[in-house]
């Protein structure tokens, strides 16, 4: 099978994931199918490479493309890539020692330029967006999970609390605190799995320290002050930024949508029952219909502040992000999570240019030296 050559100036780009005996390679294959599309569209080489298969001493590597006639993925060889976006879909694939050493290879790699090349950790980004003070006013009070006596001391100053994996991943594991004063029992854990919730009521902390410490398990948590956000119809809603780079090489907001919880849900993911709404719908009945342009504008601002931050205090390239903003009944604006592998964003004018801008930004690169 032979692969084909890259005309002058049109970089070679390879979407980054790893192998699967049965299938290949891992990854989301609609999402993986979009980009190779637009890379046809945008005339600009693209193909989709296995972290095994990435072999940075050799010209060609083999590599996966999507064939529409066929339906179907053809292995062939192509060209090394100039550029790598990283799209390994699960936290333990990139953690493995090989990976990690074929990351860090093409990091230093004279030529090859690879883009957001980890996961985020939560507590690191919180930790970076206190170094700055153009951003910390967005994170809510956060502490590390240690014990009893840190999730006591939080209780104590915030009626309300989340408790959240460090490496969590679509509301996965989120679990909340509240404290209701003049009940027989005050402390009350919300545990929520996609197919439902539980709520377990107990006279004193201790108690409920010990349903906690069985559903962490082995895993790093943090705990973060729970925040009043806006509601519809008596459900909470957040907003969720897609941030990504052009082909000038800056930031901008590709586009934002809202997420609204699920009947008792206390989380606004998809897979935890939450539902795609359009933002500004959701938020004139709050702050009326002449507010909410101007609230957006300043959603769109904090979103840019911190993903420069964050950028930044990374110490890496990065190319896109999405994250998770909420906003309170005052409107001011909070940051609750940072994924560096967005998910697909199902609005179809956000979609589109979000695949669009891969390119431009892959092109923006090819051309700044290493």
């Amino acid at each position: 099978m032979s692969g084909w050559t890259p005309e002058e100036h049109k970089p070679v780009i390879a979407i980054l994931t790893t192998h699967d005996k049965l299938k290949s390679f891992k990854g989301n294959r609609r999402n993986f199918r979009d980009i190779v599309k637009t890379g046809r569209e945008m005339d600009i080489p693209v193909y989709i490479l296995t972290a095994r298969d990435l072999n940075l001493n050799s010209n060609r590597v083999l590599g996966y493309t999507f064939v529409p006639e066929k339906k179907l993925w053809q292995e062939q060889w192509f060209p090394l890539p100039d550029v790598i976006y990283n799209r390994i879909p699960l936290r333990q694939h990139e953690e493995k020692s090989a990976v990690q050493q074929k990351i860090k290879a093409c990091l230093k790699h004279p030529k090859i330029h690879l883009y957001n090349p980890y996961f985020f950790n939560k507590w690191e980004l919180f930790a970076w967006l206190k170094k700055s003070r153009s951003t910390k006013s967005f994170v809510p009070a956060t502490r590390k999970l240690t014990g009893f006596s840190a999730l006591r001391t939080m209780i104590q100053s915030y009626t309300s609390l989340y408790l959240k994996p460090e490496s969590g991943k679509a509301g996965k594991g989120i679990m909340k605190l509240k404290y209701v004063q003049d009940q027989r029992n005050p402390f009350q854990l919300t545990i929520q799995s996609p197919t439902k919730i539980t709520v377990i009521k107990a006279p004193n902390l201790s108690i409920l320290w010990k349903r906690i410490k069985v559903e962490m398990k082995d895993t790093l948590y943090i705990v973060q002050e729970g925040i009043e956000l806006v509601a519809h119809e008596g459900r909470p809603f957040d907003l969720r930024a897609l941030v990504q780079k052009t082909g000038k090489g800056q930031w901008v907001v590709t586009g934002i949508g809202a997420r609204l919880a699920g009947p008792r849900r206390i989380t606004t993911h998809v897979p935890q029952g939450g539902s795609v709404e359009d933002p500004e719908k959701l938020l004139a009945p709050v702050f009326g219909a002449e507010e909410t342009p101007s609230l957006m504008t300043r959603v769109k601002s904090g979103a840019l502040l911190l993903a420069k931050q964050i950028e930044s205090a990374s110490g890496h390239d990065l190319g896109e992000m999405s994250m998770d903003l909420g906003v309170d009944l005052e409107g001011k604006i909070w940051f609750f999570e940072a994924n560096a592998k967005p998910m697909k964003f199902d609005e179809p004018h956000i979609r589109r240019k979000s695949l669009e801008r891969i390119f431009q930004y892959s092109q923006y690169l090819v051309k700044q030296p290493k």
